[in-house]
């Protein structure tokens, strides 16, 4: 069975948690052909890196950046998984104020470096748009899932 990893953070309670309740309500609802494994980015390592098939990075912006979270993770797996994750199919949503791309470059800068191969294009929840966002971000998990299960990725 394929596993779609979900690499997060957010604040207690914040709009993080709400999107990826969302996300996973929609792999959810694509079936149940794909193994979820959904870790906050400060406990997610090298082995669940290399054992998924799809990585969904999901993170709020601050300062114009990924959370610390997030780039911990980058960080702890980049040169322990070096050569062994090329080519992993990932998509990213950002949770943000008003902005979101300074964090989207952050993060397919490092992506390209695994390198990694981008899905989806970046899916960015701004605060004005959000509640009609969370809709985007169901529907980004059906799709993964989806395109997993298809073995599309």
């Amino acid at each position: 069975m394929p596993r779609l990893l979900l690499v997060h953070h957010s604040q207690k309670g914040g709009r993080g948690a709400e999107a990826l309740a969302a996300v996973l309500e929609g792999v959810a609802d694509a079936g149940e052909g794909v193994e979820c494994v959904a870790r906050p980015a400060l406990a997610a390592g090298v082995e669940d890196l290399l054992a998924a098939d799809a990585l969904l990075f999901v993170t709020p912006e601050y300062f114009g950046y990924m959370s610390g979270a997030l780039k911990d993770f980058f960080d702890r797996t980049f040169y322990a998984s070096e050569g062994r994750a090329a080519g992993k199919p990932y998509a990213l949503l950002v949770v943000c104020g008003n902005d979101g791309t300074g964090a989207v470059r952050a993060v397919e800068r490092i992506a390209a470096g695994y390198p990694l191969k981008a899905a989806q294009p970046p899916l960015i929840l701004r605060e004005a748009d959000f509640p009609a966002g969370i809709a985007h971000a169901r529907e980004l998990g059906a799709t993964l899932a989806a395109m997993l299960d298809a073995g599309l990725l």
